[in-house]
């Protein structure tokens, strides 16, 4: 066992740590072992108050150099960069890092788009024509009377330009309002293409080019909307193209998933591609009597975090948990084999997962981890790799040789509620539409509609915020939209089942019950916010709501954020229009002229604003008053009367 390294008399109780029952027995159960996870590591480990407000520079040898953030003015750095300028820098890096996060993800699956397409690769296929199709209108591609592969293969080249392209707007301007595109327009913030963004992004940032605080943050934007509008939403189609657009299917989640009689293997990461084989891998006939002779009655895999969310939506995959229970779901010792592939994956977990003897294993090139085992994943064989991962799994099932502790917990939930699904639901097969959600919206049922997405982060109480906040969002009629590790926390608390609208308002309670659906719907993994974007813009289509993004009722949330990620998503959300409101800390040193634009003078330009406050009732305060705020401005603030049309009414207006 790797005993842990801190004075454990000062371990914080497990109660402020997790909401999570499951986690909290993982935590316990992992101290009793002398086993260090993150959750201790994070008490530890105390931030640095000066990074914390964004007051230093690093960017040139000169330096670092480190302001006072209670006296932002009072110095400069040694070549002379001003508080703003430092914080703008830092700022638009971490955007810059976010959306070179999600492009280089949404590249790769536009490769093996273009591989399958060509016929280079067979184990990948079109699973949704349809949705080929319909993304190929969208963005202005001939599709009548065409075959399949010629529209696959002009889509290909067309969204190809997301990335590479140095001049223009890049294709999925095409959905954007009208109205949004031309303040973009104006404000010149309309992304070119992903790589120019992302590469004169950090041009800029370095030492002695930009140093206006406001440029700079235009240029923020227009990385953020690259990733949004660009690498994130190619992403989310191409996966919905090959693998098949979500649509509702109840999901177990939470650890008790886990089956001490079965093979359990976990696929942890953000691409598809992985999981899609392992699908294919853990139901062979050969690994499955496999798995039999060495004692198991079966194999089971499970996902985790972004990956687990994809296949949780598309094929109903049992989940684990969320971010911060990545290294807790190692110490039941029931795993027997963890795969990952990019992104949110915690280095830790490989002297966790030495304690218990669980084979830890990379699967892509892009990410490494010293101490893992590594078995590459290429997409034209890609069940060599995963028929090799059952294969470990099996051998170490047959060899397990530390006592199994799996916690009981397994909740319910409802996901896999795409803007296609939400089309249909709200209109069905022959008259899908925007139409009624917007009506319910007008007569005052609905309030608005909020995004609540993102990690958790172990440096607060795991899920609190996002169930907090979410409670009190649907109580008072604000109709939930959710991806990433937050639907987890919300399935685990039992938020995502139809079951669920009696705890929301009267008004958001009788739309749900109507339809059939929960008061928050879960849509997917983190890249797939870009769902939220396209239903946002077709609400605005629809009519009613407005001209343009920010005119919608609408408002955002990452209440436990912890990467660079989320603030990409953030500043896209608030360059496209929508007030968008950080959790835990916000990388800014407040009193700045940097912190006022952020927070105020974006929303003067026509664009959305930032929010911050660690606190969930605080966060839905500013998020439903900002909702009535738009309310009023579209002159929606007073409901219409409901009125129950009787008998007589109805023979007024069949005789009319």
């Amino acid at each position: 066992m790797e005993k842990k390294t801190n004075d454990s008399t000062k371990e914080p109780a497990i109660n402020d740590l997790t909401t999570c029952d499951a986690t909290a027995q993982m935590i316990a159960k992992a101290r009793r072992d002398g086993v260090e996870i993150d959750f201790d590591r994070a008490a530890a480990m105390k931030p640095c108050p000066i990074g914390a407000d964004s007051a230093c520079c690093k960017h040139c040898s000169m330096g670092p150099c480190r302001l006072n953030a209670k006296d932002p003015y009072g110095k400069v750095g040694v070549c002379g960069a001003t508080i703003d300028t430092i914080m703008a820098r830092n700022f638009a890096r971490m955007i810059a890092a976010g959306s070179a996060a999600h492009t280089d993800h949404g590249m790769g699956m536009l490769d093996l788009f273009r591989e399958v397409v060509n016929g280079n690769i067979l184990d990948y296929k079109i699973k949704d024509p349809v949705k080929l199709m319909e993304v190929a209108r969208s963005i202005g591609i001939e599709t009548e009377d065409r075959s399949l592969e010629a529209v696959a293969k002009d889509l290909y080249q067309e969204l190809e330009r997301t990335y590479t392209q140095v001049e223009g707007e890049i294709p999925f301007m095409k959905r954007v309002p009208e109205k949004t595109l031309q303040t973009w327009r104006k404000l010149g913030i309309v992304p070119r293409g992903a790589m120019r963004e992302v590469m004169e992004m950090i041009h800029r940032t370095a030492i002695g080019v930009d140093q206006h605080y406001e440029n700079i943050t235009r240029q923020a934007s227009r990385t953020a909307l690259s990733d949004g509008w660009g690498g994130s939403m190619v992403s989310t189609e191409i996966a919905d193209i090959l693998y098949g657009t979500p649509s509702p299917v109840a999901v177990e989640v939470n650890m008790g998933v886990l089956k001490e009689d079965q093979v359990n293997i976990i696929v942890h990461g953000h691409e598809p591609n992985l999981f899609e084989s392992m699908i294919e891998s853990v139901n062979e006939p050969t690994l499955l009597e496999a798995a039999r002779n060495a004692g198991a009655k079966g194999i089971n895999l499970v996902g985790m975090c972004c990956s687990g969310a994809e296949v949780m939506v598309r094929h109903g995959i049992p989940h684990a948990g969320n971010f911060s229970s990545t290294e807790a779901v190692l110490v039941t010792a029931a795993v027997d084999a963890m795969t990952v592939d990019i992104q949110c994956i915690k280095q830790g977990m490989v002297k966790v997962a030495a304690c218990y003897g669980t084979p830890l294993i990379t699967t892509n090139r892009r990410c490494r981890i010293e101490g893992a085992e590594h078995v590459e994943l290429h997409e034209h064989n890609p069940k060599e790799c995963t028929d090799e991962i059952v294969i470990r799994a099996i051998t170490r099932f047959k060899n397990r040789s530390h006592p199994i502790e799996i916690p009981k917990q397994v909740n319910q939930g409802v996901h896999g509620f795409s803007y296609e699904y939400i089309n249909y639901m709200l209109g069905g097969s022959f008259r899908g539409s925007y139409a009624p959600l917007n009506e319910n919206i007008i007569n005052g049922r609905i309030r608005g509609v909020a995004g609540v997405v993102g990690c958790t982060n172990p440096r607060i109480k795991q899920d609190y915020v996002h169930v907090e906040l979410v409670k009190e969002l649907i109580k008072n009629d604000v109709l939930v939209l959710q991806t990433g590790c937050s639907q987890i926390a919300l399935a685990k608390a039992g938020l995502t089942t139809p079951e669920a609208s009696v705890f929301a308002g009267p008004g958001l309670r009788e739309v749900c019950e109507a339809v059939g659906m929960p008061p928050v719907l879960g849509l997917g993994s983190c890249v797939d916010n870009s769902r939220i974007l396209i239903a946002a813009s077709e609400m605005v289509r629809t009519g009613g709501l407005g001209d343009c993004l920010a005119d919608l009722p609408v408002a955002g949330a990452a209440p436990e954020w912890m990467s660079e990620k989320a603030v990409a998503i953030g500043q896209y959300f608030v360059a496209s229009g929508v007030f968008t409101v950080f959790g835990v800390t916000f990388p800014i040193t407040e009193n700045t002229k940097f912190h006022k634009l952020l927070f105020e003078g974006l929303e003067e330009q026509g664009l959305g604003k930032w929010g911050f406050t660690p606190d969930p009732h605080e966060m839905a305060r500013m998020m439903i008053a900002h909702i009535d705020k738009k309310r009023k401005l579209l002159g929606i603030d007073k409901a219409r009367e409901r009125t129950l049309v009787d008998m007589a009414d109805r023979r007024a207006i069949e005789a009319a």
